[in-house]
């Protein structure tokens, strides 16, 4: 199985500190127990990178770019506008079309948002056949695809704030 290329040392990007910045995670809990897993693997990531996170639960991942919008407005109207987002949960294939749906749809207003607002975005919803599948992709211990979504957004952030 192919694996991602991890960060590079020298990539100049990765030495922008982001100490202190605000990062949105919206969880969806549709399936509890790999949204703690993901939730856990995000946690760590912000934590290390001396980052802070408030963290908005809804029921399923086509509800996370709403509340993503939300959020962003309500901090902006309030003064504390957010460095970075995540977005967390898992889709499991069934026996119908709905899959389909919530996979492309939620995937095309997350890709909608990070464009329109130039949004620093981590995508870290799981679309598996089965559940195995999402454990091995949740698992911090294994794929830490939570983690891999906040590293994700703070790439995108450190290139705004090196541009910026």
């Amino acid at each position: 199985m192919a694996s991602p290329r991890p960060p590079r040392a020298s990539d100049a990007a990765a030495a922008i500190p982001l100490t202190g910045a605000r990062v949105l995670i919206v969880e969806a809990r549709f399936y509890d127990d790999i949204a703690d897993e993901l939730l856990a693997g995000a946690r760590a990531a912000v934590a290390a990178a001396g980052a802070t996170a408030d963290i908005v639960t809804v029921p399923g991942a086509l509800e996370i770019p709403a509340a993503i919008v939300v959020a962003l407005d309500d901090a902006e109207a309030a003064g504390t506008p957010y460095d970075a987002v995540v977005a967390l949960g898992c889709v499991v294939r069934g026996e119908t079309y709905h899959f389909e749906i919530v996979a492309g749809e939620s995937s095309r207003a997350l890709m909608d948002l990070s464009v329109a607002r130039k949004l620093a975005l981590g995508n870290g919803i799981l679309t598996v056949e089965t559940d195995e599948q999402a454990w091995v992709r949740a698992r911090v211990s294994d794929g830490n695809k939570g983690g891999g979504a906040v590293e994700a957004a703070f790439a995108v952030l450190r290139l705004k704030r090196r541009a910026g």
